[in-house]
């Protein structure tokens, strides 16, 4: 893979914290008064600063009473979504696809070793691994992207109030995961700052590269048993628009709707989609050359002349499938190097 942006997570507001000092004997009982009064007050003014809050799901609603302090995490993007809010789950789903050996994707990986923690590692599976979950004893459960079942919601729900996703599983806009996640940690306003600090990064990209503006763009994966095509709906596609490009017409002509996010089509109808560029993403250098050498997809105009992007790599590919807090600001500086060299010459 070529070289990565290096992580730039949101880390102004955490701290160690630190340890009390002993108290002297000598202390009067005046000032012993004066502290527990103290401790009272900021024991006060911490339960204020927390506004609770209702966050309606598929499966109902969750009330959320006290600000979390120990928070578990299932499915995708909520991890990410807290660490860039200050908080390191105390337990999150291990990953695989593009994940280092302990189940951490390499942006993750680089916040833990900065910030000297590290958490619980859930067994990856269809259902969660409830007993692992329980030991971890978290104050919440977010899974809102995830493909969590109302019974799975329940048996979670006996464990720590649980946040499932608002409609569809795996289906959350990766901005929700965000907003939601601020909304239960009591920093609605810091996931803000978040969204922002991202939008502000891919605007700059695409201020510095003027030449993406109007260019239509298709975006594919290409598997030796089919040929995948993102819909405009993708949050895949939404970022190559902020970038500052327009979905090619031919991704909307050849849309078969088989799913939400994604269609196929036949080998023998690869070459009508037209596009100015095609955004090819595939898991390593391997398969971007086999595709290339294969004499089926040299039928398409965007290979034919050279205007292929291809981004190789699985955390690279799964840095924006779906984007997260942290992972497309590591990611951006790759994809914008790609997109830079397909721009036909004019």
């Amino acid at each position: 893979m070529s070289s990565l942006p290096l992580f730039r997570p949101t880390l102004s507001r955490l701290a160690l914290p630190i340890a009390a000092s002993l108290v002297a004997v000598s202390l009067t009982a005046c000032g012993s008064e004066e502290s527990e009064s103290d401790a009272t007050a900021e024991e006060a003014t911490s339960e204020e600063a927390f506004a609770p809050v209702t966050i309606e799901h598929a499966f109902g609603s969750t009330e959320i009473t006290e600000k979390p302090e120990r928070v578990a995490t299932w499915g995708w993007g909520s991890p990410d979504a807290a660490i860039a809010l200050g908080v390191v789950p105390v337990a999150m789903e291990g990953l695989t696809y593009g994940a280092n050996d302990e189940g951490f994707m390499p942006w993750q990986a680089e916040a833990f070793e900065e910030l000297g923690e590290t958490p619980t590692v859930l067994t990856p599976g269809e259902a969660p691994p409830f007993e692992e979950i329980a030991a971890a004893a978290p104050d919440v459960i977010l899974a809102n992207y995830s493909g969590i079942t109302e019974a799975d919601y329940a048996k979670l729900s006996k464990i720590a109030p649980t946040v499932a996703y608002p409609d569809q599983p795996w289906s959350t806009p990766w901005r929700d995961v965000i907003t939601t996640v601020g909304e239960v940690l009591g920093e609605a306003d810091e996931a803000a700052e978040v969204l922002a600090d991202i939008d502000a990064e891919v605007a700059e990209a695409a201020e510095e590269h003027p030449e993406f503006e109007g260019r239509t763009i298709a975006a594919v994966a290409i598997d030796p048993s089919a040929f995948y095509v993102y819909r405009g709906a993708d949050p895949r596609v939404q970022f190559l628009e902020d970038l500052g490009f327009t979905l090619a017409p031919s991704v909307d002509e050849l849309d078969t709707e088989e799913s939400t996010f994604y269609y196929t089509i036949s080998t023998e109808n690869v070459d009508k989609l037209t596009s100015d560029v095609l955004l090819s993403y595939v898991a390593d250098e391997k398969r971007a050359q086999e595709i290339a050498d294969d004499p089926t997809y040299n039928t398409m105009e965007q290979f034919a002349d050279g205007r292929v992007a291809t981004v190789a790599g699985e955390a690279i590919v799964s840095s924006v499938s779906p984007p997260t807090a942290l992972s497309l600001t590591y990611s951006l500086d790759t994809f914008v190097e790609a997109l830079a060299e397909a721009i036909p010459a004019s």
